[in-house]
């Protein structure tokens, strides 16, 4: 069990403030490239190397040079590869621990710019009125404009307690906004979750993390405790950027049959071919006891809707795409990110690492995530009167040199457009909005799914282009789908 724990990574997208996830760790010694090397270009760049060391109007460490050389050839690659260096290798490990010192923004590059994917609930990025869709065009005095993401990231981290100023273009404000910022240990409560009204629950993972798992057995077990009879649960995973990849799988086999296969890897190296289950072997933690061993059995049975939006990547689009697979549960919202590639972390040092995407993630019946995302079962906007800023927000299809979806060849094309005129309105409509709290009676999507729960009408998306392609499924005795 050991060594296939051990290849079972972190999942994510983008930039958690600085955290970047979505990876397995392997060392880099342990692999063989098996080709051979490029003599030719390999001499053009020590040339180079050399012309700068001798002829540049200043002197340049040699460690600068190769380091830098390092970063932009895997950065090239994809939106998700990236050279990690001492500082950033440390920030990723404390961030799989759910806790980072930083803002508490997911983001992403438009344009050359800073964009916030997602504000963390509760992070001082959220309480200063950071929104999803804000372009970060300074930090401080210094244009973000020449940039990459991970200088910008790096910039925007620091030691407790110091701050930053962002200069931010806001689609609805006419002049940029001064927004200062209080840097602080931020530490992401996984999950929480209540009785939203009688026979009816609601739990929200906001993040896949280390005890994860363990904290759904406990919210869920709690509120079975008060609510005996539960009739219906939402799950919720909007704005949940990913996070750990035994987190997705337990919280997958929470609901779906033991032992059935809740995603698949695929990439160039045998061990990227992989197929993860719903077994503890997967998602145990390191004690080794399986943490949902004890729910309730009904949990298995319980109607169950899950809450989506294009915040929700990776780790979470492996959960909804599993239970989707398998109708355990009615997916709601709008579509995902599309974040559906395996970043492998080969150390370079004992404090150094690349980050390097090596497959791609597949649901149950074989779809790729990647690119596409998830398609809800019921597209629902999050307000009576539309989608808001949601429909405006940048997703996998929409980054530089992302990798492509190699089983849905429409999968670039799959998000919404917008005309201008409907943009101006969704701007005119978000700036009278207040920000929405997941799980609040103003709830809309909530409010919707309790609705469906109950059998009543859904209020669906006026707007929604986007069909639905899956195919159609039965479910075989061993609990895997199978394509009629």
């Amino acid at each position: 069990m050991g060594s296939r724990l051990k290849n079972i990574g972190l999942i994510g997208f983008g930039l958690v403030a600085g955290i970047a996830g979505s990876m397995q760790f392997d060392a880099l010694a342990q692999k063989n490239v098996g080709t051979p090397l490029p003599v030719e270009e390999l001499r053009q760049l020590a040339d180079v190397f050399g012309l700068i060391k001798s002829d540049y109007v200043e002197n340049v460490e040699d460690k600068k040079l190769l380091t830098e050389a390092i970063s932009g050839m895997v950065a090239s690659l994809d939106p998700h590869s990236a050279y990690l260096d001492k500082k950033a290798f440390k920030e990723l490990r404390e961030g799989t621990q759910g806790k980072f010192v930083g803002l508490g923004i997911e983001v992403g590059m438009e344009d050359g710019y800073v964009k916030v994917i997602s504000p963390i609930e509760d992070s001082p990025a959220y309480k200063a009125g950071l929104k999803a869709g804000d372009l970060i065009t300074r930090l401080d005095t210094t244009p973000v404009k020449g940039m990459t993401l991970d200088e910008a990231v790096k910039r925007m981290r620091g030691e407790p307690n110091t701050k930053i100023t962002l200069t931010v273009a806001r689609k609805e404000e006419d002049k940029p906004l001064l927004i200062a910022i209080t840097r602080q240990e931020i530490r992401v409560q996984s999950v929480k979750g209540k009785i939203v009204e009688p026979g009816y629950g609601w739990v929200r993972v906001a993040q896949f993390q280390e005890p994860t798992v363990e904290d759904l057995a406990k919210k869920i077990t709690a509120l079975y405790a008060q609510e005996p009879n539960m009739k219906g649960l939402v799950l919720d995973l909007r704005n949940d950027p990913g996070g750990v990849l035994p987190g997705a799988i337990g919280v997958s086999a929470a609901f779906i049959a033991k032992d059935a296969p809740v995603v698949s890897t695929n990439g160039q190296l045998p061990d990227s071919k992989a197929t993860y289950y719903a077994r503890k072997d997967f998602y145990a933690t390191r004690s080794g006891t399986d943490p949902l061993a004890k729910l309730p059995e009904m949990v298995k049975k319980v109607k169950m809707v899950v809450l989506v939006n294009s915040g929700s990547a990776s780790a979470s689009e492996i959960v909804a795409g599993a239970l989707q697979d398998y109708k355990r549960a009615t997916i709601m919202g709008t579509q995902t990110f599309g974040k559906g590639s395996v970043q492998t972390i080969r150390q370079l040092s004992a404090d150094t690492a690349v980050k390097l995407t090596t497959a791609r993630y597949y649901t149950p019946l074989g779809r790729s995530i990647q690119a596409r995302g998830i398609v809800p079962d019921l597209l629902v906007d999050e307000y009576a009167d539309g989608d808001g800023i949601n429909s405006m927000r940048l997703r996998e299809a929409d980054l530089q040199k992302h990798l492509s979806n190699d089983r849905d060849k429409e999968a670039d094309a799959a998000n919404v457009v917008d005309e201008l005129e409907e943009q101006k309105r969704l701007a005119a409509l978000e700036k009278k909005r207040k920000p929405l709290e997941f799980g609040s009676k103003e709830d809309f999507q909530l409010a919707q799914a309790l609705n469906h729960l109950k059998g009543q009408p859904v209020q669906l998306s006026k707007s929604a282009k986007i069909e639905n392609k899956k195919e159609p499924t039965i479910n075989n005795p061993d609990g895997a789908p199978e394509k009629k």
